[in-house]
């Protein structure tokens, strides 16, 4: 098991802050989602080192009002992230809003080795928002639902969202990162997908050369398995499907070995 170490820094005066552990090679970089920060990517790191970004918004990194939550806001900033870092070629692991970092790869395909794309944001035409998603959509009553956010209402929020309960100590992990900042950044988010954002977002999919890997736990109650279907149909390079029944949104809590599975994909030879 690989020692991850949290790191703190500014890019130009700009808090960030990312996850990571030693790796050999390509590193990984794993991109999160709503409403999570880099800490859900340790069992991973563990496994394959690599960095696990905190998107702006989220964790500890800028949670600035004028920074612009968007798909295209994180594209850009995922390319500056890892330009500062001086990583020239990454293998890409998204999950859930993290498919943002898909438009830096539609963009800069030939800088991702490997892509790895679980139970992520369809960037197609046709999305039908879950509930919560949709009140936070809606000015004044999402503010209304974000202010009077707790743990219980997480708890609850979650119930359904994996084929096990999710823990305990998991849950809290998630509530504990959810400040001001983040529940502002989750709105904003939501509110700048405007129509036929989500396809233009994904029209140039099929520039993804890169040997993929699509992780998709089929009983999650936010985003429908067939997406995964029009992942595996889009991308264009060669593609690896693996649909889990007996899993949910955050695949890896229902079945660990999920943890192996985009473990062992990473560690083939490109060759």
């Amino acid at each position: 098991m690989l020692d991850v170490v949290h790191h703190s820094d500014q890019i130009d005066a700009v808090p960030v802050s990312w996850r990571a552990a030693p790796s050999e090679g390509t590193p990984a970089l794993y991109v999160h989602g709503v409403p999570d920060s880099s800490i859900m990517w340790r069992p991973f790191l563990e496994r394959t080192g690599g960095v696990a970004l905190d998107l702006p918004g989220f964790g500890d990194s800028v949670k600035a009002v004028t920074f612009p939550y968007s798909l295209a806001g994180y594209d850009g900033y995922i390319e500056r992230f890892l330009d500062w870092l001086g990583l020239e070629r990454i293998d890409l692991v998204v999950h859930d809003w993290g498919a943002a970092a898909l438009g830096f790869a539609q963009r800069m395909p030939e800088r991702v080795e490997r892509l790895v794309v679980i139970n992520a944001l369809p960037l197609f035409d046709g999305h039908r928002w879950h509930r919560a998603a949709r009140l936070w959509r809606l000015y004044g009553v999402g503010e209304l639902v974000m202010g009077s956010i707790s743990l219980r209402m997480v708890r609850l929020a979650l119930r359904h969202a994996n084929v096990r309960p999710i823990s305990e100590p998991r849950l809290r992990e998630m509530y504990a990162k959810l400040d001001f900042g983040t529940q502002r950044a989750i709105l904003k988010l939501h509110r700048s997908v405007r129509p036929g954002a989500l396809a233009a977002a994904g029209a140039n999919l099929g520039r993804i050369e890169a040997p993929a890997l699509i992780v998709w736990g089929e009983a999650d109650p936010f985003i429908p398995a067939l997406v995964a279907d029009e992942y595996a149909q889009a991308l264009g390079g060669p593609c690896e499907l693996e649909r889990l029944a007996d899993a949910g949104h955050w695949p890896w809590l229902d079945r660990p070995d999920v943890v192996d599975l985009v473990a062992t994909f990473l560690a083939r030879d490109s060759g």
